[in-house]
Protein backbone atom coordinates (compact mmCIF):
# COMPACT_ATOMS: atom_id res chain seq x y z
CA UNK A 1 0.00 0.00 0.00
CA UNK A 2 1.26 3.38 -1.19
CA UNK A 3 1.72 6.28 1.81
CA UNK A 4 -1.14 8.59 1.35
CA UNK A 5 0.49 11.73 0.09
CA UNK A 6 1.15 14.94 2.54
CA UNK A 7 -1.50 17.84 1.48
CA UNK A 8 -0.29 20.93 -0.32
CA UNK A 9 0.12 23.92 1.32
CA UNK A 10 -2.71 25.28 -0.22
CA UNK A 11 -4.98 22.31 0.63
CA UNK A 12 -3.64 23.17 4.22
CA UNK A 13 -4.56 26.73 3.38
CA UNK A 14 -8.61 25.61 2.53
CA UNK A 15 -8.73 23.76 5.61
CA UNK A 16 -7.80 26.80 7.34
CA UNK A 17 -10.49 29.09 5.49
CA UNK A 18 -13.25 25.80 6.45
CA UNK A 19 -12.11 26.09 9.95
CA UNK A 20 -12.00 29.17 10.71
CA UNK A 21 -16.09 30.74 10.82
CA UNK A 22 -15.41 34.35 10.39
CA UNK A 23 -12.15 36.62 8.58
CA UNK A 24 -11.23 39.96 8.58
CA UNK A 25 -12.95 41.46 5.41
CA UNK A 26 -10.79 44.74 4.38
CA UNK A 27 -12.60 47.61 2.45
CA UNK A 28 -11.15 50.88 0.82
CA UNK A 29 -12.98 53.77 2.59
CA UNK A 30 -13.69 56.59 0.42
CA UNK A 31 -11.04 58.60 1.91
CA UNK A 32 -8.69 55.97 0.60
CA UNK A 33 -8.01 54.54 3.82
CA UNK A 34 -8.74 50.47 4.71
CA UNK A 35 -11.54 49.70 6.54
CA UNK A 36 -11.52 46.29 8.24
CA UNK A 37 -14.85 44.17 9.84
CA UNK A 38 -15.50 40.93 10.70
CA UNK A 39 -17.42 38.74 8.92
CA UNK A 40 -19.08 35.27 8.07
CA UNK A 41 -18.21 33.27 5.34
CA UNK A 42 -20.74 31.90 3.60
CA UNK A 43 -19.09 29.67 0.83
CA UNK A 44 -15.67 29.49 -0.66
CA UNK A 45 -13.60 27.35 -3.58
CA UNK A 46 -10.66 26.95 -2.12
CA UNK A 47 -8.11 30.02 -2.54
CA UNK A 48 -10.30 30.37 -5.68
CA UNK A 49 -13.09 32.70 -4.25
CA UNK A 50 -15.05 33.59 -0.66
CA UNK A 51 -18.48 35.19 0.04
CA UNK A 52 -20.28 36.99 2.40
CA UNK A 53 -23.27 38.14 2.90
CA UNK A 54 -24.50 41.66 4.08
CA UNK A 55 -27.00 44.53 3.37
CA UNK A 56 -27.03 46.61 0.34
CA UNK A 57 -27.33 49.99 2.06
CA UNK A 58 -24.40 48.19 4.69
CA UNK A 59 -21.38 50.08 5.02
CA UNK A 60 -19.77 47.34 3.15
CA UNK A 61 -21.55 47.25 0.33
CA UNK A 62 -21.30 51.63 -0.02
CA UNK A 63 -17.34 51.19 0.08
CA UNK A 64 -17.52 49.09 -2.91
CA UNK A 65 -19.09 51.73 -5.07
CA UNK A 66 -15.95 53.89 -4.64
CA UNK A 67 -13.17 50.58 -4.85
CA UNK A 68 -13.88 47.10 -5.64
CA UNK A 69 -10.37 46.03 -4.51
CA UNK A 70 -10.22 43.79 -1.06
CA UNK A 71 -8.92 41.26 1.17
CA UNK A 72 -9.87 38.53 3.57
CA UNK A 73 -7.70 36.84 6.40
CA UNK A 74 -8.44 33.70 8.03
CA UNK A 75 -6.60 33.00 10.95
CA UNK A 76 -6.84 29.62 12.75
CA UNK A 77 -4.03 29.68 15.56
CA UNK A 78 -0.92 30.14 14.28
CA UNK A 79 -1.72 29.93 10.37
CA UNK A 80 -2.95 33.09 8.45
CA UNK A 81 -4.61 33.06 5.14
CA UNK A 82 -4.86 36.09 3.06
CA UNK A 83 -6.72 36.44 -0.15
CA UNK A 84 -6.67 39.86 -2.14
CA UNK A 85 -8.31 40.78 -5.23
CA UNK A 86 -11.81 41.90 -6.29
CA UNK A 87 -15.31 42.39 -4.32
CA UNK A 88 -18.61 42.67 -6.12
CA UNK A 89 -22.23 42.98 -4.35
CA UNK A 90 -24.58 40.30 -6.09
CA UNK A 91 -28.30 39.94 -5.81
CA UNK A 92 -29.19 37.37 -7.93
CA UNK A 93 -31.98 35.45 -6.36
CA UNK A 94 -30.38 32.41 -6.81
CA UNK A 95 -26.84 33.28 -5.59
CA UNK A 96 -28.54 34.77 -2.25
CA UNK A 97 -30.44 31.62 -1.82
CA UNK A 98 -27.19 29.35 -2.11
CA UNK A 99 -25.73 31.36 0.06
CA UNK A 100 -28.12 31.66 3.13
CA UNK A 101 -27.01 29.93 6.44
CA UNK A 102 -28.77 30.13 9.94
CA UNK A 103 -28.17 33.34 11.26
CA UNK A 104 -29.10 35.73 8.97
CA UNK A 105 -32.85 35.51 9.97
CA UNK A 106 -32.01 37.68 12.47
CA UNK A 107 -30.58 40.37 10.09
CA UNK A 108 -32.88 39.50 6.97
CA UNK A 109 -36.61 38.09 6.48
CA UNK A 110 -35.19 35.59 3.94
CA UNK A 111 -32.97 35.54 1.06
CA UNK A 112 -35.47 37.21 -1.14
CA UNK A 113 -35.04 39.94 1.03
CA UNK A 114 -34.53 43.30 -1.11
CA UNK A 115 -31.94 44.63 1.15
CA UNK A 116 -29.81 41.38 1.66
CA UNK A 117 -26.84 40.71 -0.81
CA UNK A 118 -23.96 38.86 -1.31
CA UNK A 119 -20.64 40.04 -1.61
CA UNK A 120 -17.75 37.66 -3.76
CA UNK A 121 -14.56 38.09 -3.71
CA UNK A 122 -12.46 36.30 -6.92
CA UNK A 123 -8.66 35.50 -5.30
CA UNK A 124 -5.84 37.58 -7.76
CA UNK A 125 -3.22 36.71 -4.93
CA UNK A 126 -2.71 34.92 -1.98
CA UNK A 127 -0.20 35.31 0.86
CA UNK A 128 0.09 31.89 2.89
CA UNK A 129 1.36 31.20 6.56
CA UNK A 130 0.50 27.55 7.24
CA UNK A 131 2.42 25.00 9.54
CA UNK A 132 5.15 27.20 9.63
CA UNK A 133 5.32 27.70 5.59
CA UNK A 134 4.42 30.21 3.36
CA UNK A 135 4.02 31.27 0.12
CA UNK A 136 3.08 34.43 -1.85
CA UNK A 137 2.03 35.71 -4.86
CA UNK A 138 -0.21 35.84 -7.94
CA UNK A 139 -3.03 32.72 -7.85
Amino acid sequence: MEPIPEPTLRQKASAVIDAAPNCALALIETDGFPANSIITVAQHDGLRWATFCTGLGSRRAARLKHSDRASACFCDGANNVTLTGTIEVLTDPEIKKANWYAGLENHFSGPDDPNFCVLKLTTGRISLFVDWQEECGEL
